[in-house]
């Protein structure tokens, strides 16, 4: 329905450059001698493999070969955990020598497949790279390793009344390298913007061991290109993040939010034009979860949030989000806001509630970080992160199940739920379909590439903040042409000309 054409110019132009990335399949496995190398670098307990002298079990190996969800199983017979940046370095340069396949990993909380090792490349994991390099409370620049969990630099900086610009449901595991690498955008996106913004400087171990030093900590460089802003999202298929620098604000001295029954959809952007009106500076947030998704929070214990008799038969809801330095100020604007919802002639809302105290506002924002732990909890979920046109959210999400239903395949044995929810603020909606009884070839192929030809239709991206990772290579097409995909591949041939750094991952194979 959706079918797109490309140039056949653009197109000639791929399959002629197309030697000048090896392909991954002609990388060397590890070997015995490999790991007595590998043991020079780094001491025994650093190594985990399942080959001689090792013999690890495959068990030690499942966090590092198997995503989070359980549907992207890794291949890696060894797992390398350095401590500093010249092991990474010496790793690398090693590998570069043998054409060994390295995919580096941090929290390995991604949900395309872009940290798992797919034909048996190293898992170079940077988790053991936990240490906060430095930090200043006036300029509020941090300097941090990679493997740092984002949670604990919150807390780390918290005490001198800062917090993270980047804020996920998944920040107790997932790690500040891994952030950059797949540029997640998360909770505070619309208050301070993209990683691109907000990282400063980063420190890269390039694919022939060379440690590029770019760990600036000013805001202002205009010396040259930044090259930096290469590795923001590249996914590690350029360089290993071994340290970044990235800008902090200071904590806001006062947080409220406000929950919102609609009754219809076509509601939502009405409201945010009138939220943002009078919430002015200090709305931080403003989140959306369809009705589908509002119950099943329910079901599983998030709730309930509102009076159901006041919800009744509200297709959606609102989360907004309030950051400001004076709490009775932004109150009282909350206040006056849910006041003019509820009193207006052709009132917005059917109802809504403001928090109350700190208990009460983390409430409120359990119910939407905890959705994709209740996804969990229902089955085996087909994630979808899609930016479109605010407007086509529920558009898109209703255009899915419609063709699951004419597939036969909606139901108790196949796809059980569709839902909807994410960041209006920014156009990021998390689409998401709930398969009871587990992954099937058959639901895949009536999801994909359906859901990648409607976005397209509507000239948006298949990837808003999770990244392309192994399993949207194919898919990359829809949001970039085939020129940009080309010069896509000519930056990788001049930093990776062996394919060795996460091979398989963000570009498709020709």
């Amino acid at each position: 329905m959706f079918s797109l054409v490309r140039g056949s110019v653009c197109a000639h132009l791929a399959r002629r450059h197309a030697h000048s990335i090896p392909s991954f399949t002609h990388l060397n496995a590890v070997t015995h001698d490999d790991l007595a190398h590998f043991a020079k670098i780094l001491p025994p307990n650093a190594i985990l493999s399942t080959l001689p002298p090792n013999l690890n079990s495959a068990d030690d190996l499942v966090p590092y070969n198997v995503d989070w969800m359980g549907k992207y199983h890794g291949q890696a017979t060894t797992v390398l955990r350095p401590r500093t940046t010249q092991q990474v370095s010496d790793i690398v340069k090693f590998c570069a020598s043998r054409r060994i396949g390295i995919v580096p990993q941090c929290g390995n909380t991604g949900l395309v497949g872009g940290s798992i090792s797919l034909q048996k490349e190293i898992v170079l994991s940077l988790g053991a790279m936990n240490s906060v390099r430095s930090f200043d409370p006036v300029s509020g620049v941090l300097a941090a390793d990679a493997g740092c969990i984002l949670e604990s630099l919150s807390d780390y900086i918290a005490r001198y009344n800062h917090i993270m610009p980047l804020d996920l449901g998944a920040k107790g595991s997932c790690q500040i390298g891994g952030n950059i690498s797949t540029n997640a955008g998360g909770l505070r996106f619309l208050r301070y913007g993209s990683l691109h913004g907000t990282v400063l400087g980063l420190e890269v171990v390039l694919p022939d061991g060379t440690v590029l030093d770019q760990l600036s900590t000013l805001r202002k460089d205009n010396t040259g290109y930044d090259l930096k802003q290469l590795f923001i999202g590249a996914e590690g298929t350029l360089g290993v993040i071994t340290g970044v620098s990235i800008l902090t604000p200071p904590a806001p001295r006062a947080s409220n939010n406000i929950f919102l029954a609609l009754p219809h959809f076509k509601n939502v952007l009405p409201l945010f034009q009138t939220v943002k009106r009078q919430l002015g500076e200090i709305l931080s947030a403003f989140e959306y979860i369809d009705r589908t998704a509002y119950d099943m929070g329910l079901e599983h214990g998030l709730g309930p949030i509102l009076n159901p008799d006041e919800v009744g038969d509200a297709q959606c809801f609102v989360l907004a989000e309030t950051s400001g330095g004076n709490h009775d100020h932004d109150s009282e604007k909350l206040n006056n806001l849910l006041e003019s919802l509820m009193s207006a002639d052709e009132p917005l809302i059917y109802t809504g509630t403001l928090s109350q105290s700190p208990g009460q506002f983390a409430s409120l924002w359990a119910l939407r970080e905890g959705l994709t732990e209740c996804l969990q909890k229902e089955g085996k979920p087909y994630k979808y992160d899609l930016s479109v046109p605010l407007a086509e959210f529920q558009n898109v999400v209703d255009a899915v199940r419609a063709r699951l239903i004419s597939k036969g395949l909606y139901g108790d044995h196949g796809i059980t739920k569709v839902m909807g929810y994410g960041h209006v603020g920014d156009g990021n909606l998390h689409l998401n379909a709930i398969a009871k009884y587990g992954y099937r070839p058959e639901l895949e192929a009536a999801l994909e590439p359906f859901i990648y030809e409607l976005v397209a239709s509507h000239k948006g991206s298949v990837s808003a903040e999770h990244g392309i990772g192994s399993m949207k290579t194919s898919a990359l097409r829809y949001s970039k042409n085939d020129v940009s995909i080309e010069w896509m591949r000519k930056i990788k041939h001049v930093f990776d000309p062996l394919n060795i750094m996460n091979p398989g991952k963000v570009l498709p194979s020709v």
